[in-house]
């Protein structure tokens, strides 16, 4: 099937009512010892502040009407439905370009961005920069609803991005990801080379391989960004681990308690390794209010375990589309030395200091607007 599908969000309010008791029924555990209540994970203190607000304050029907301003759309994708925005610029040379999310995010993260791309001369921009916007939820994620089949993991995807792309009519676009959209993102561009023009990410997930020499010589900051790395390796990987191996395991809690939900899907809200959570609670909540509606919380988390089973498939040979990154203080920072390693034509490379979060698209939409239009400008 090639049908493309309108499609328009409309939870049930029997769903909505049913959230709101299991909130208000919740059994909370008991408080971890000491004084630091974050020391052993993700707080009860917190988690009750944010499910409080779930049930009593926050509006989902305000941010489902939100996003049912913009086209969205569902298409069977080698037996998968891939729910997408599909957000046309008004100018007719707009260049396309498909947004990429991870775990635990959702198309919400790109939702700022939407505007001033596709219409930079009403947002003070110059409607030579405008872009055509594709903005799928991974498969297992949100809208499209869990995956049913095995094998769903970068490689698939991007294949799945690529048929997108061809069967929206896009002879020639770019791509952009964060989190896994940042192992996506370069894998389309690998796989549908003849048509993508450029990849930019935020992170480039390229790691040393144990050789001692590939340590000669790098610099302070390199070795301040390694150090990041192993902290969080240490500290905050054990959800990667579980995703990697027993995914279901964990899928029977997360299906049936919000709060349960809420508890893991917020560990990775917090973006540095001082634990600080820049993102607001209505970007928090709705992003996990859609894995709750949509019955995704268990699906999109085999990611990581498709992707751990197919290591051995993994390309050997260095990507060549053109790359581009944008790297954020707070967040996961990628090593130049290691990511020239595994891409050979990095054409831009922006670290922002002063300006930070994993969610950069949401936290900081400006930085990513001015960034992603420098990168294709010279590519379109």
């Amino acid at each position: 099937m090639t049908e493309i599908r309108r499609f328009e969000i409309a939870v049930p309010q029997a769903d909505l009512d049913d959230l709101a008791d299991r909130l208000a029924r919740t059994r909370w555990t008991d408080p971890a010892p000491g004084a630091d209540d974050n020391a052993y994970g993700v707080g009860l203190d917190e988690v009750r502040r944010l499910a409080e607000y779930w049930r009593a304050g926050y509006d989902w029907r305000k941010w489902e009407a939100r996003l049912n301003q913009y086209p969205q759309f569902v298409t069977e994708i080698d037996g998968q439905d891939i729910h997408f925005l599909h957000v046309r610029s008004p100018e007719p040379d707009a260049f396309p370009l498909v947004l990429t999310h991870g775990w635990p995010g959702s198309v919400v993260e790109f939702l700022d961005l939407i505007g001033p791309l596709t219409d930079p001369a009403a947002h003070g921009g110059d409607p030579a920069d405008a872009f055509h916007l594709v903005i799928p939820s991974l498969p297992g994620f949100g809208f499209g609803g869990p995956t049913t089949d095995t094998g769903w993991g970068t490689a698939r995807i991007a294949r799945a991005w690529a048929e997108l792309m061809r069967r929206l009519g896009y002879e020639r676009y770019g791509a952009h990801g964060n989190d896994g959209g940042s192992l996506v993102s370069p894998e389309l561009g690998r796989v549908d080379s003849e048509h993508v023009a450029g990849v930019h990410v935020t992170q480039i997930f390229s790691f040393p391989s144990g050789d001692p020499a590939e340590f000669a010589g790098l610099s302070e900051e390199d070795m301040a960004a390694l150090q990041v790395l192993q902290w969080f390796y240490e500290n905050k990987f054990s959800f990667n681990q579980l995703h990697s191996q027993q995914p279901q395991t964990l899928a029977h809690a997360l299906a049936d308690s919000p709060v349960g939900l809420l508890g893991w899907n917020a560990q990775l809200f917090a973006s540095d390794a001082e634990g600080s959570r820049p993102v607001d609670d209505d970007f928090i909540l709705t992003n996990v209010a859609i894995y709750w509606f949509t019955r995704t919380a268990g699906s999109s988390i085999r990611f990581y375990y498709e992707n751990a089973k197919a290591q051995g498939q993994a390309p050997s040979e260095p990507t060549t589309v053109p790359i581009g990154l944008a790297s954020f203080n707070g967040d996961f920072r990628s090593i130049r030395r290691f990511a020239e390693r595994d891409h050979k034509n990095i054409t831009q490379w922006h670290t922002y200091e002063e300006h930070g979060g994993h969610y950069a698209a949401h936290l900081e939409p400006e930085l990513m607007i001015t960034d992603l239009r420098g990168f294709f400008r010279g590519l379109r």
